[in-house]
């Protein structure tokens, strides 16, 4: 009976203060000794026999006599029992003395009645052999030891198997041959006296096997075990190949073989045989149970064996612990099963960072989730990772939508953002609006995370013209949203509205003519810079894809002139001919006209504030009015920033200048000023901000003049007025009266010198008293325009 007892002390601390001990023993009963025991381990053999010399058999190699030779000198000057080793090898001997043999890794051993001697594996003396198909490990050596007066020799020649396990049909088939070389040399007679089998040290009974499906045999030459793979006794254990996550079976089975023989009796063989199958890769099974009424992604991988655990999460590039998935919004779970194994949870909110959003089509999101995870294996340190890639579709896109309108010379579109649009691209035509594009066909582009806002010259590349009657010009912009990635059309808008036929055309008054020619939605054959004036040698100075735009004298390039009492009419065509002959296939008629004693600008605007429309009268006059962002006055609004937005607790800074002439005799005069909903002075509903010069009495707030002062910018104070008004003078209670105004103003330009009593010019703003009557004084009178604004209620 060998018994064998283990003390464990164990604690939380590293100096294992407060610790416990923990005693724990175990016993095995063993028979007698057999003459010789073989033993084979999984790192080791063993060989352990009686003090008994053998027989010498006759040329057997280990028995001649220079095995003597070698061995007497060196064991005839020791003390008893030190003895050495002599191994055996076809090339040559080598003896070793004990202490040698103990740091080449052996163990020796003596007792009264026996000698045991251990080898590694990896030992030097160890030769490969094969027998019946099968490769040994094997060590032959003689064992030689001191008794007294006596030098004995015993020989301890030891071999293993090494291979000689097959897998077929998911069945491990482990075969031994029986009597194998060098462990039964010299024998020449052999009977089986016991073939046994177990499992992990333990022994299994013929009733065992059978219901385990272990089949053991034993025939003439060898014994034979058959396991199902799979079958009790073993267990799966977790592997990784080349990254791939899988599965082997093991079993740690023990064979005890036991035979007498001539030479040494009774021989017992036990081989300890650690048995792993190949490796079988295993499908992880990846299930997505998300939630979408709890807007929850959440995902079950396995299933995973004991062995494996769950340790890292690679989100976005960013490897994290479990513990810290927490912080960018991962939850894990783990599950167990009743057979042992086990499965992981990954959940993760869909509005997380890192969970992927594309729109599908129609209301439809598709949600993605992209995360590795990383898994060690116990205990070997093993690691492997899994990506887990699922994607949910859920009904809840917002798309973009859209609202269009027009000013006096562009069209623009207003979009407001949806939840599926963040990485959509602009495009008009097959153009990009990048602040390129934008900044060289003068468009605007504004996008202030809600709303995109866009703006296109009436006259411009992208443009489409649908119909043209003398009453006005169709125009449309096409805007389409395209996917980022894929530029595939996502959503499309566009706005048509009509303009005057006044906008194609300048008529200058130093007799200059600008006119532009647009080609129509359906004559795409066009080529527009083949457009010609009456004179064809006359050609465009600008040519897009949809336009030509000439620039002439009203005395060239074929122009016919008409008189009549008070004006000059001058009149041409934009005529295009199909290439190669003289059809004509288009004409646009423009008609300029001037008066006798002057020329005056009637059918054109400037780009940021309209001048005023001027009957033919003594002079010509040029206005502005513009609104500028501070009380201060130093910065007006640009064109690209209109439509400008305010709110009701805003205030609106008017500035009214005479650009032309710049003459120190003339003065310029308010008269009214008032506001309207569409680009036209005359349009109704009217709001009126000041009446005859004055404040308008009605308003709660009334209009606030500034003082104008000589500056580097103001060089005649007296062309200049300046006023302020409170947006609550659109507002009739709590009703917001217009969301788009235009503004106007009329002015009187007088003259500078002292005026006789009672001009108006002379007046100043005096609400008791009244204006006489405008026609009874000498001055000019011209109105001017600005806008548009966009009102709101409430600035969020």
């Amino acid at each position: 009976m060998f018994i064998i007892t283990v003390e464990i002390k164990a604690s939380h601390a590293a100096d294992m203060k407060n610790a416990t001990t923990h005693m724990k023993s175990a016993s095995c009963s063993y028979g007698p000794w057999s003459a010789r025991e073989l033993v084979c381990e999984s790192n080791y053999m063993e060989v352990s026999v009686r003090r008994k010399v053998p027989q010498t058999v006759k040329d057997f190699i280990q028995d001649e006599p220079e095995d003597w030779n070698l061995a007497f000198l060196e064991a005839k000057g020791e003390e008893a029992s030190i003895w050495q080793i002599v191994f055996h090898q076809p090339e040559e001997k080598t003896a070793l003395l004990v202490s040698d043999a103990w740091s080449a890794g052996y163990g020796l051993n003596t007792t009264d009645t026996r000698v045991v001697l251990r080898i590694p594996y990896t030992a030097a003396q160890i030769q490969l052999v094969k027998d019946h198909g099968i490769t040994f490990s094997a060590v032959r050596s003689s064992i030689f030891y001191k008794q007294r007066w006596m030098i004995l020799m015993v020989d301890t020649a030891v071999a293993c198997p090494v291979d000689a396990v097959d897998y077929i049909n998911k069945t491990i088939i482990w075969t031994v041959p029986k009597y194998i070389q060098p462990v039964s040399a010299g024998e020449t007679s052999f009977k089986d006296v016991l073939v046994e089998a177990g499992v992990d040290l333990h022994k299994l009974s013929a009733k065992e096997m059978a219901s385990r499906k272990y089949v053991l045999l034993n025939d003439l030459h060898a014994i034979m075990m058959m396991i199902p793979i799979g079958a009790e006794g073993g267990y799966y254990k977790t592997s990784v190949r080349s990254g791939q996550h899988g599965t082997k079976y093991a079993i740690n089975l023990f064979l005890e073989h036991q035979w007498e023989d001539n030479k040494w009796g009774l021989t017992k063989y036990i081989i300890i045989k650690e048995i792993e199958t190949p490796f079988e890769q295993v499908e992880l099974v990846i299930t997505n149970n998300s939630n979408l009424s709890l807007r929850l992604m959440n995902v079950t991988v396995g299933t995973f064996l004991p062995d494996v655990k769950l340790v890292k999460l690679t989100i976005e590039g960013t490897t994290v612990a479990v513990p810290e998935a927490v912080q960018h919004g991962y939850l894990t779970y783990e599950i167990r099963y009743a057979n042992g194994s086990k499965a992981y949870i990954i959940q993760v909110p869909l509005d997380a960072p890192s969970i992927k959003k594309e729109y599908m089509g129609a209301d439809m999101r598709a949600y993605t989730l992209n995360v590795t995870l990383a898994f060690i294996i116990h205990p070997t340190s093993e690691t492997f990772t899994v990506p887990v890639i699922t994607v949910s579709a859920v009904k809840d896109a917002v798309l973009p939508s859209a609202r269009g309108f027009c000013d006096g010379r562009n069209l623009h579109l207003i979009i407001t953002h949806g939840n599926v649009d963040q990485n959509w691209l602009p495009f008009v035509s097959d153009t990009h609006l990048t602040p390129e594009s934008v900044k060289k066909y003068n468009y605007s582009l504004r996008d202030n995370g809600t709303h995109l806002a866009i703006s296109v010259p009436f006259i411009s590349s992208h443009m489409n013209y649908e119909d043209f009657h003398a009453s006005g010009l169709k125009a449309s912009l096409h805007l389409t949203l395209k996917d980022g990635i894929t530029l595939a059309n996502r959503r499309e808008f566009s706005v048509s509205c009509s303009f005057s036929p006044s906008q194609l055309i300048q008529c200058l008054p130093n007799g200059t003519v600008v006119i532009t020619a647009v080609k129509l939605v359906g004559a795409e054959d066009l080529d527009t810079s083949l457009f010609v004036l009456r004179d064809r040698q006359c050609k465009p100075s600008l040519v897009t894809e949809r336009t030509a735009t000439f620039k002439f004298n009203v005395n060239t390039c074929g122009t016919s002139r008409k008189f009549n009492s008070t004006t000059m009419t001058y009149e041409n065509d934009v005529l295009y001919f199909r290439p190669g002959s003289d059809m004509l296939v288009y004409r646009l008629r423009f008609v300029c006209w001037y008066a006798i004693k002057q020329a005056v600008d009637v059918q054109y605007e400037s780009k940021k504030n309209p001048p005023p429309n001027i009957k033919p009268g003594f002079g010509s006059l040029a206005l502005s009015l513009k609104l500028f962002k501070e009380k201060s006055y130093t910065e007006p609004y640009q064109e690209l920033e209109y439509p400008v937005v305010k709110y009701l607790r805003e205030a609106l800074y008017f500035e009214v200048e005479l650009l032309q002439p710049k003459d120190v005799r003339l003065e310029l005069n308010l008269d009214d000023c008032w506001a309207t909903n569409s680009q036209s002075q005359d349009s109704l509903p009217q709001w009126p901000m000041l009446i005859n010069g004055c404040e308008n009495s009605e308003d709660s707030y009334k209009a606030v003049f500034h003082k104008v002062n000589y500056s580097l910018r103001v060089k005649f104070p007296q062309h200049m007025k300046r006023f302020e008004v409170r947006m609550f003078t659109f507002v009739q209670g709590t009703t917001l009266l217009q969301e788009q105004l235009y503004f106007h103003c009329s002015v009187m330009i007088c003259s500078a010198m002292q005026q006789p009593s009672g001009s108006l010019c002379l007046r100043r703003c005096n609400p008791r008293k009244h204006r006489l009557d405008r026609s009874a004084e000498p001055h000019q009178h011209a109105k001017v325009s600005s806008g548009p604004v966009l009102i709101r209620k409430e600035n969020n």
